[in-house]
């Protein structure tokens, strides 16, 4: 039976639920530009010398930006583009696709009895939120 992608990010935001993962996504690209911004605006004001004032002080203004903050990681999984949940959804059927199951609470039951598979599926997610999304991630339980 197929599962739909929304019903597949439920699951994966109930498997990272339960053991309370959270993740804060690093804004690298908005702390670049900040810096960036804050040393040109530094050198029109202040030559030289100001460029690297204004670079100071934009990259401790970008690192302070980019720090993020922890969210749930059910919260990020909403928060992903179609393209992104795609590619969650397709490597979670990779590992559910050998269980036997006629409906999505079915499937629920059989991943939370399965210590294994919610292992397989965490370990997925969370490879996908640190290398595609830079996510730092922080465990609960």
């Amino acid at each position: 039976m197929p599962i739909r992608v929304n019903d597949m990010m439920q699951l994966l935001g109930y498997v990272s639920e339960k053991r309370e993962i959270r993740a804060a996504i690093k804004h690298s690209g908005r702390g670049a530009l900040v810096a960036g911004a804050t040393a040109f605006v530094g050198g029109l004001v202040g030559g030289p010398p100001g460029i690297a004032v204004g670079g100071a002080v934009g990259g401790l203004i970008g690192c302070w930006m980019t720090a993020g903050q922890f969210k749930p990681v059910p919260q990020i999984i909403l928060e992903l583009t179609p393209r992104e949940k795609r590619r969650l959804y397709d490597s979670a059927c990779a590992i559910v696709r050998d269980l036997d199951w006629t409906d999505m609470a079915q499937l629920t039951a059989l991943v939370m009895a399965n210590a294994a598979i919610q292992e397989r599926l965490l370990a997925m997610l969370v490879t996908y939120l640190t290398n595609e999304l830079k996510a730092e991630i922080q465990y609960g339980k």
